[in-house]
C-alpha cells in the first residue's frame, strides 16, 4: 500500500487546483517535503476508505471555498464581534456582472 500511495500523493500534489495541492502548500513549510507527502498520502488513504466502505460521494471543490464553511466562518466572526460589543448587520454583496 505504501508503494502505491507515495507516487499517487506526488501526482495529486502536482495537479493544479486540487485540494491536495492546497494541503501540500499549507504543510510543506512546516513539515518538509517527505512528511508532507505522507500526510497527503494518509488523506488520500482515508478518503479512499470512506468512499469504498461508506459509499460517500466525493466532490472535488478545488480552490473554491466550501459555501458551508464560509457561512460557518461568517457566523463565528459575527459572534466574536458581538462579544466585543459591536453591533453588526451582514448584507450579502451581489457579484458584479460583466459589462456588455
Amino acid at each position: 500500500m505504501r508503494r502505491v500511495l507515495n507516487p499517487v500523493a506526488n501526482a495529486a500534489v502536482k495537479s493544479k487546483g486540487s485540494v491536495f495541492q492546497n494541503l501540500y502548500r499549507r504543510l510543506a513549510p512546516r513539515l518538509g517535503h517527505n512528511k508532507t507527502i505522507w500526510a497527503v498520502a494518509h488523506r488520500i488513504c482515508r478518503l479512499t476508505w470512506k468512499i469504498l466502505h461508506q459509499g460517500v460521494r466525493y466532490v472535488e471543490y478545488g480552490l473554491r471555498p466550501n459555501p458551508k464553511a464560509v457561512r460557518k466562518r461568517a457566523n463565528k466572526l459575527l459572534r466574536d464581534l458581538k462579544a466585543l460589543g459591536y453591533q453588526v448587520q451582514i448584507t450579502p454583496i451581489r457579484p458584479l456582472t460583466p459589462a456588455k
